[in-house]
């Protein structure tokens, strides 16, 4: 075999993706990979490799998956000038003006190290989306070869965005159709930037329609709102269903659902389940961009995540922003955006600390439609070595990722997170390793 993990723990969800599900998770595994894929998940495996990691009772994961980013944006933290009000409006403004001044270079430099930084923290599937506002299609030009250069070691998912509005911007349609062409993966849309609800819901129409005419995938932007009579994830759900779209459409950020009152909430998430629409919620951004205008008391922002994963909807949690004109922080750390979602959604009980967890791995697989995503024969040697014992304490303490495996080669080790000090009182300096060659 080219690669052994010996003593391995596995996350109770881990091979819910899989059609060979495994009871190891309760007890360490033995995980042989060969060629790529993974051959055997067992106690004690008698085979040797070429390669050996000893995870000696640490949690092995499945890869962390982003399920909602924008990849086009991020590191541009600054430029043209800072986001002063942190709205979600003077962000889309902010982006605005930056876009005239964007260099392909520039685009693939900052989205390379974006790349680096996320297959350092066991980030290795990502969907991003990418604006078609612009009629040059730079952003799109740059990101379909940055997901050419990482393909090796990192699956890139692209959706065709309309920053701008479908319809409030001109030749948008055209734009993100070309795109599409170009070959970017899924439609993508923004109905509550419309400039009315029936312009929005005409939005929502004409890309579910064109989307199933070319057999993609569907994520939108959708009421990214504290208004409360923002509704196009109904429209969303019912075109779904119409279409027979089912399974293959996502909303994403649905804030507004925050603020909807319960009797219309009791309504849309019984459409959402029947459609198979999934709901992607993004708890660091919705955090710091909603509620912009209350003063107390003051919403929280986020969708409702809880309710959702109640009613039998697919939820996972996206990063959506780092250091770009709507987020001046981040690292590509999605234990980081769980523990967030875990407390702004009150997910405190153990299923629901589980559950925050499934949302940036098997959920956020599940809605990108990764093949071959778990940990049994026959997954992909994707695979994650993280410093804590199970997934609570690997939120909790945002565990250091040990090892990262993609393809079935290591691509990058770090030395355990302890709480050690150095004489001088300082945390000692805990570096990664990274190999894209």
């Amino acid at each position: 075999m080219d690669l052994i993990i010996r003593r391995a723990t596995l996350p109770r969800s881990a091979t819910r993706l899989t059609s060979q599900p495994t009871p190891h998770h309760l007890q360490p595994v033995d995980i042989g990979i060969d060629a790529g894929r993974i051959v055997a998940v067992e106690p004690d495996l008698a085979a040797s490799a070429r390669d050996e990691i000893d995870a000696a009772g640490s949690l092995v994961t499945p890869p962390f998956v982003d399920p909602h980013f924008h990849m086009d944006a991020t590191l541009s933290y600054g430029l043209p000038r800072v986001n002063a009000s942190g709205t979600l409006l003077e962000g889309i403004a902010l982006w605005g003006e930056l876009k005239p001044c964007l260099t392909q270079e520039a685009l693939i430099e900052r989205a390379m190290q974006y790349c680096d930084w996320a297959v350092a923290r066991g980030l290795l599937a990502i969907r991003s989306h990418v604006d078609v506002c612009d009629p040059r299609l730079l952003a799109v030009e740059a990101l379909l070869e940055v997901k050419r250069r990482v393909a090796p070691y990192l699956d890139l998912q692209l959706v065709a965005f309309p920053q701008d509005g479908l319809l409030r911007s001109a030749g948008a349609f055209d734009n993100l159709k070309r795109a599409i062409g170009m070959g970017v993966d899924v439609v993508g849309g923004i109905p509550h930037f419309e400039r009315t609800m029936a312009d929005g819901a005409q939005s929502v129409r004409m890309l579910c329609e064109y989307a199933a005419e070319q057999g993609l995938r569907v994520d939108m932007h959708c009421d990214e709102s504290d208004d409360p009579l923002s509704r196009h994830i109904e429209t969303l759900a019912a075109e779904t269903h119409r279409l027979g779209l089912q399974g293959r459409v996502t909303g994403s950020h649905l804030t507004s659902m925050h603020s909807m009152d319960n009797y219309y909430v009791s309504k849309l998430l019984p459409l959402m389940r029947e459609s198979g629409v999934a709901a992607i919620a993004n708890p660091l951004i919705n955090i710091t961009l909603q509620g912009r205008s209350d003063t107390y008391p003051k919403r929280r922002g986020m969708t409702r995540v809880p309710e959702m994963l109640a009613a039998g909807i697919t939820v996972a949690f996206g990063h959506d922003c780092v250091m770009d004109p709507w987020y001046s922080l981040g690292s590509a750390d999605m234990l980081e955006v769980a523990q967030m979602g875990l407390h702004v959604a009150q997910m405190s009980s153990v299923d629901g600390m589980h559950a925050c967890f499934d949302a940036v791995t098997v959920n956020a697989a599940r809605i990108l439609g990764l093949d071959g995503y778990g940990v049994a024969p026959g997954c992909a040697a994707n695979l994650v070595v993280l410093d804590a014992r199970d997934e609570v304490e690997a939120i909790r303490l945002r565990a250091a990722r040990l090892a990262v495996v993609s393809r079935g080669r290591v691509v990058s080790r770090a030395p355990a997170a302890r709480a050690s000090l150095s004489l001088e009182g300082r945390p000692e300096q805990i570096d990664f390793k990274l190999d894209r060659a």
